[in-house]
C-alpha cells in the first residue's frame, strides 16, 4: 500500500493574525517540513495572506468572515493528510507540542486534545467557565472531559470528516466534535499543555460565546445522549408533583391542577427521551459505516 503524499495536515484558521504568523510559520516548517500546512484565511484585512505566501504556505481564503468553525470545515475538506492537527494561528499553541499529540494518537486513539493547564487560561472567569462546561459535558457523555473548548487537537481525518455537517460555523466546533467522537465510541485522549498568551485581542466574547457553548452542550447532549438529559428532568417533574400532591392534599384534601400538570409533564418528557434515543440511534447508523 502506497504511503500518502501528506500523511499529516496542519490546519490553522486565521483572521487578522499577521503579527503572529511571521513567528509561527517558520517554527512549523522547521519541525514538520513534510507536513501539509493549510492556513484558512477567514476574510482577513491585514497582511496575513502575504505572510503565508512569503513562507510558501498554502492559503484558502473566505471572501468574508464566516466563523472559526467554518474555517475548520474548509480546512478539513481540503486537507489531504490521514491525520489532521488543528491549532490556532494566534501563537497560543506551541508547534513542539504537535509531536506529543501525534505520539498519543499513535497509541490507538482517534482524537487527542491538548488540555490547557489551569495557569494557561486568560482569566479566572474563563477558567471557572471552562470547568463548568467540562463538568456538564462529562455528565452528558458519561466520559471525563478535561478541556471541552481547546482548539488544539489531532484527529484521524476519516472520522472527523464524517461529523463536518454537525459542526457550527462559530467558535464551538471543539465542543461539538469532542462530544460526537464520544457518542460514536471513538477513543479520545488528553495531554496537558501550557498555552501561551495570545498577541492581540481575543475574538471570543466571554458572555455571548459562553451562553452559546452552554446551549450547544444541551443540544448535543439531547442528540447524542438524550436520556441523560430527559430522564433527570422527568424525574424532577415527578418528584415535584409528589411534593405538590402531598402538600395540597394535606391542606385542602383535593388533587390540584398543578399536581396533574407536573405528573403529565413527567410522562411526556420521559416519552420524548425514549423517542429522542431512537432518533439518535438512527442518526448514527450511517456514520458507523466505514
Amino acid at each position: 500500500m502506497a504511503t500518502p503524499k501528506n500523511p499529516l495536515s496542519i490546519v490553522m484558521p486565521c483572521l487578522n493574525e499577521a503579527k503572529n504568523l511571521g513567528a509561527l510559520l517558520p517554527k512549523l516548517k522547521e519541525l514538520h517540513a513534510k507536513a501539509e500546512i493549510l492556513v484558512i484565511d477567514d476574510g482577513s484585512t491585514d497582511k496575513s495572506v502575504e505572510i503565508c505566501q512569503q513562507f510558501g504556505v498554502k492559503v484558502i481564503s473566505h471572501p468574508h468572515p464566516l466563523g472559526n468553525g467554518a474555517a475548520i470545515k474548509t480546512g478539513a475538506r481540503n486537507a489531504s493528510g490521514e491525520i489532521i492537527v488543528f491549532m490556532d494561528a494566534d501563537g497560543q499553541h506551541k508547534p513542539k507540542d504537535i509531536q506529543r499529540l501525534l505520539d498519543k494518537l499513535a497509541e490507538g486513539y482517534d482524537m487527542v486534545v491538548g488540555a490547557r493547564e489551569s495557569g494557561s487560561h486568560a482569566s479566572k472567569k474563563r477558567l471557572l467557565g471552562n470547568a463548568i462546561f467540562n463538568r456538564l459535558a462529562s455528565f452528558m457523555t458519561g466520559q471525563k472531559i478535561e478541556d471541552l473548548t481547546s482548539g488544539f487537537r489531532a484527529v484521524r481525518a476519516n472520522h472527523f470528516k464524517k461529523f463536518l455537517y454537525l459542526l457550527p460555523n462559530g467558535f464551538s466546533y471543539p465542543t461539538t466534535s469532542t462530544m460526537a467522537f464520544f457518542r460514536s465510541a471513538l477513543p479520545v485522549a488528553y495531554i496537558p499543555i501550557k498555552a501561551g498568551k495570545r498577541e492581540g485581542k481575543s475574538k471570543i466574547k466571554l458572555l455571548k460565546d459562553g451562553l452559546r457553548f452552554f446551549i450547544i452542550i444541551l443540544k448535543i447532549g439531547a442528540l447524542f445522549s438524550p436520556m441523560r438529559l430527559f430522564l433527570p428532568t422527568s424525574a424532577a417533574c415527578f418528584l415535584l408533583g409528589v411534593v405538590n400532591h402531598i402538600s395540597t392534599y394535606a391542606a385542602s384534601g383535593k388533587f390540584s391542577n398543578g399536581t396533574l400538570l407536573l405528573y403529565v409533564a413527567s410522562v411526556f418528557i420521559f416519552l420524548m427521551g425514549i423517542l429522542s434515543e431512537q432518533i439518535s440511534s438512527l442518526h448514527y447508523r450511517n456514520t458507523d459505516k466505514e
